[in-house]
Formats: C-alpha cells, structure tokens, sequence
C-alpha cells in the first residue's frame, strides 16, 4: 500500500513523513536516491540506513538552499519528495504541474510508468506500507488513476505561518508576481483581492495557500472517506502520541517497539508552531488575515483581532 503524506508546503509533511517512515513496516524514496535520477536507485536499504541516523535539523534548508558548505545531518539517507527522480521516472513536470494533477490527467502509458516506479521499490524494500511525501498541489486524483489503494495523509497548518514561511524559501518565486509562479495563475476571486491589498507579497503567498486548499478540498471530496486523513499539524506537536497513534491506526500499522526507539529519535520542537507572530509585522498579519477568515475558521484558527 502506497501512503502520500502531502500538504501545501511548509506545513508539517517532512516531520511526519520521517516520523512515520522510523516504523520498520514502512519504505520510501530517498534523497541519495533523488540527487541520482539517473541511477534508479530502488533504495533497498534506505530503511536499514534512515532508521539508525539522528533527526534532520528543523532549521535545515534545501541543498541549493544551504548557507554553510558542510551541515550536520546532511549527510544521511532520509524520506525525500524526489521531484527529480519523479520527473524522470514518470514525466518530466510532476513537480512543476500550473495546477492540480487529476485523474483526467492520467494516460495508460503514464499509468505503467506509475505503477511501475512505486511497484520496484514496494519490492526492494519489502515493505507494508510506501510513505511519498509530497508537497504543493495534491496530485491525489492522478496518483489514485494508477493506483486506487492509495492513502492520503494530508498535514495542514495555521496558513499565517505556512504564508510567512514561504516568503523565506528560496524556491518562493511570488516576487515576480502570479503570472510567473510556480503555482500558475490564480482565480480571478483570489486575483482581486490581490490587487485590493496593493499586491502585497504576504497576501500573495496567504492567496497562493488558499488556491491549493481548494484544489485539497475538491481532492478529498473524490477521495473514499477511509482513504483520507487529515492532520493539523499544531496538534501533532501539542500530543504527537496521539496524533502519530492515529496515523499509524489509518496506515494499518501497529506502535510497536521498534517505531518506539525510532520516535524516541526525534524531538518534537512546539515552538515551531507560530513563528509568524515575530516575523510579520501586526499590518502584515491583519491583511493576511482578512482574506483568510473563512479558511482559518473552517480548520479552527483563530484570529489574532477575536483574541
């Protein structure tokens, strides 16, 4: 069974991916696997090797991203997204879709490529369970066209601080406006309010969250109730036994001892969950605000002027 653990983009889906993936039933794709596309590697002990290494630093960044020439912890075998290893082995733009991959979108020879990138490395890995991880637009549909049996863990954070993060991610590309990012257009709706607030970058990247929460809304909405699990990613850091118990019940895999010497590895840091508050100024917060109080109420945020 294939587990995509996916969300917006700096919304939680690397600490829950690597927590899930220290549970022994568990495999996935690997950065070394990534950087070397052409190899195809299958990653026969990426698990062996991930599950004696220490956690990822929070404060660690992409490699073209990384300030310093050697970083503690870079160096390891971990769960990756392995865009560049997808955009190769299935089609070149996986990672880089103008919206939402559906499954309209899925041909029979895209089919076999899927099927076929997931089904040598379910093999080479004996596991029970593939955990992707996955970011930005949901490509749920499209992978679900290939393969049905898919689960869908979907990690979802307070959008003022997945808005403030993007804005210090070196692959934000907002400042160019939204006729040239990554996301492609936005709604006319979105794109008027945009305007309103006098083409503020923080309003663009809370506009951009709200797109890609609509195209998860209509992806949930396709997917069987049983096959989707949403999770905050602010109440995983508030009770992650329980969140990670959950998560693991949903996936069909037990807490067993050997996933609790792996999630004993990892510190759960709960200051991470509202940096925004410091790194935006209180104007910058009211705008991104006003366009998100539907979104924000729905999933149970409050906002700043109601506290």
């Amino acid at each position: 069974m294939i587990a995509l653990v996916t969300g917006t983009g700096r919304s939680g889906t690397t600490l829950v991916s690597e927590t899930i993936a220290r549970h022994p039933g568990t495999g996935f794709v690997s950065g070394l696997d990534d950087k070397l596309p052409r190899l195809n590697l299958v990653g026969r002990y990426n698990g062996r090797l991930y599950r004696r290494s220490s956690q990822r630093h929070s404060s660690m960044r992409a490699l073209a991203e990384a300030r310093t020439l050697f970083e503690r912890g870079r160096m390891r075998v971990a769960p990756s997204e392995a865009y560049g290893l997808l955009d190769r082995h299935v089609f070149a733009g996986f990672s880089t879709p103008c919206r939402d991959l559906v499954a309209d979108d899925m041909t029979p020879y895209l089919q076999r490529r899927v099927v076929e990138f997931f089904g040598e490395r379910i093999a080479a890995q004996g596991c029970e369970v593939f955990v992707q991880h996955m970011s930005g637009w949901p490509r749920t549909g499209f992978l679900r066209a290939a393969v049905p049996d898919l689960k869908v863990v979907n990690v979802v954070r307070d959008p003022r601080a997945v808005s403030n993060s993007w804005l210090q991610m070196g692959w934000w590309d907002g400042w160019e406006g939204p006729d040239k990012w990554i996301f492609g257009p936005l709604p006319a709706d979105l794109r008027e309010q945009w305007e309103r607030s006098g083409r503020s970058f923080p309003v663009l990247a809370a506009l951009g969250w709200v797109m890609l929460m609509r195209a998860y809304e209509s992806a949930r909405e396709a997917t069987p109730a049983d096959h989707w699990l949403d999770v905050r990613y602010e109440d995983v850091l508030a009770d992650p036994r329980q969140e990670f118990g959950r998560i693991l019940g949903f996936l069909g895999l037990d807490w067993s001892p050997a996933f609790e010497e792996g999630f004993a590895r990892n510190t759960i840091e709960s200051h991470r969950a509202s940096p925004w508050v410091t790194e935006l100024t209180p104007a910058q917060v009211t705008a991104i605000e006003a366009v998100l109080a539907e979104p924000m109420a729905h999933w149970g945020y409050r906002l700043e002027t109601d506290r």
